[in-house]
C-alpha cells in the first residue's frame, strides 16, 4: 500500500527539476538560435550601416525564403529517416517543364504550371516507392534521380530550344497573375518585401502544427525513429515515407515556379548543388541525420542562418566565394552543437526517470 501510494506521489519525468541551462538545451532548436544571434551579432558589427536597417531585414528575408521554404519539406523527410538529393535539380527541371510548355507551346503559363506539378509529384511518388519496396539507400535512390534529371534538363532543353535556358517566359499567357500569387513584391514600412516570404512563414507554420499536432506528424516520428517498431504498431510506414518524398518534390515545384516568374526565364543548370545547401540548413537546426528527431522551426533558423550569411557577406564588402566555406564550418559545428545537445536532453530524461524509482522505492 506504501508503495502503491509512493508511486501515485512520484513526480512526472516532465515536471522533473531542471536548470534553465539544459532546459534550454533540451530544445532542437537550441544550438540553431544561438547560432543565428552569433551570426547577427558578427554582421551587425562588420557592416552596421546596411545591416541595422529594414532594408537589411528585407534583402535577408529574402535571400532566406526559398531556401526555407524548402527546408521545411527536408525537415520533415529527414526526420522520417530519409534523403532526397534530387530537390535541387528538381527546382531547375520543373522551371524548364513550365517554360517550354508555356514559351513553345503557347499554352497558358497556369497550365503550364499544374503540368510541371504532375511531374514533379510524379517523382516524388517513384523515389518514394523505389525506396520502400526495394529498401535501397534513398541516398543512392535519388542521386540517381538527380543524374537522370541533371542530364535530361540539359539534353531536352537544347533539343527543343538549341540553347540551355528557357527565355521570355513573361510573354506567356497569365504571366502576371501567376507571378502577382507566387513572388511578388509589396511595400512594407517604405521597403519591398516578397510574397516567397510569405509563403515560407505559412508553409512553416502549417509544417509545424502537422509534426506536432497530429497523427501524421507522430507517424513521422515512428517512421523516423524504428520503421520495423512503426510498422509493428500499425503505422502505415510505406505510405508515409512515398508521401514525405512527394511532398519534397512539391515544394521543390514551389521554389521552380518561383524562380522563373521572378527571373522570367530558367537555365538547364538551374538549382544544381542546392540540394546540399537545404540539407545542411536543416541539420543546422538541429535536425539528425540519422532521422526520428527535429524540428521545423529549426530548418527555419538554419536557412534564416544562411540567408544571413549570403547578405552578411556582401554587405562587408568580402569575396562571395567565402560564403561556401561558411557552409562546411556551419555544418560541422551544427553536427557537434546537436550531439552535445542531445548527450544534455539524455541527461535530463535519464535523471528525472532516476529520481521517479528513487521516489518509488521510498
Amino acid at each position: 500500500m506504501a508503495f502503491q501510494n509512493a508511486r501515485m506521489l512520484a513526480p512526472d519525468d516532465r515536471l522533473a527539476k531542471t536548470g534553465p541551462v539544459r532546459r534550454v538545451f533540451r530544445r532542437v532548436e537550441a544550438g540553431a538560435l544561438i547560432g543565428a544571434v552569433v551570426v547577427w551579432a558578427f554582421f551587425a558589427l562588420a557592416a552596421p550601416e546596411n545591416w541595422l536597417s529594414i532594408t537589411g531585414v528585407a534583402r535577408i528575408l529574402d535571400s532566406s525564403s526559398t531556401l526555407g521554404i524548402m527546408a521545411v519539406a527536408v525537415a520533415l523527410l529527414m526526420i522520417g529517416g530519409e534523403f532526397d538529393l534530387s530537390t535541387g535539380v528538381m527546382t531547375g527541371t520543373t522551371g524548364l517543364i513550365a517554360g517550354m510548355l508555356a514559351t513553345e507551346l503557347n499554352t497558358s503559363i497556369w497550365l503550364a504550371m499544374l503540368v510541371s506539378l504532375v511531374f514533379a509529384l510524379a517523382v516524388g511518388f517513384f523515389n518514394g516507392w523505389i525506396v520502400v519496396k526495394t529498401r535501397l539507400p534513398s541516398f543512392i535512390v535519388t542521386l540517381a534521380t538527380f543524374f537522370v534529371l541533371r542530364g535530361a534538363n540539359v539534353g531536352v532543353t537544347r533539343l527543343v530550344t538549341a540553347r540551355v535556358t528557357v527565355s521570355n517566359i513573361d510573354q506567356a499567357i497569365g504571366f502576371l497573375s501567376a507571378r502577382g500569387f507566387f513572388n511578388l513584391e509589396f511595400t512594407l514600412l517604405g521597403t519591398q518585401f516578397r510574397t516567397s516570404t510569405i509563403w515560407w512563414i505559412a508553409l512553416a507554420f502549417i509544417a509545424t502544427w502537422v509534426l506536432q499536432r497530429t497523427r501524421y506528424g507522430n507517424w513521422i516520428f515512428a517512421v523516423g525513429g524504428d520503421v520495423n517498431s512503426a510498422r509493428n504498431v500499425g503505422v502505415p510506414s510505406e505510405r508515409v515515407k512515398i508521401s514525405l518524398f512527394m511532398v519534397t518534390a512539391a515544394a521543390a515545384w514551389l521554389v521552380g515556379m518561383m524562380g522563373i516568374l521572378r527571373l522570367r526565364s530558367s537555365v538547364a543548370s538551374e538549382g544544381i548543388g542546392q540540394e546540399f545547401v537545404y540539407i545542411i540548413a536543416v541539420v543546422t537546426g538541429g535536425t539528425l541525420l540519422t532521422g526520428g528527431y527535429g524540428s521545423v522551426v529549426g530548418a527555419c533558423i538554419g536557412a534564416l542562418i544562411f540567408g544571413m550569411a549570403r547578405v552578411g557577406i556582401v554587405f562587408a564588402g568580402w569575396d562571395t566565394d567565402w560564403f561556401y566555406s561558411f557552409l562546411g564550418i556551419m555544418l560541422l559545428v551544427a553536427v557537434l552543437v546537436n550531439a552535445f545537445t542531445r548527450k544534455r536532453a539524455e541527461e535530463v530524461r535519464i535523471a528525472a526517470a532516476k529520481a521517479r524509482t528513487e521516489e518509488e522505492v521510498t
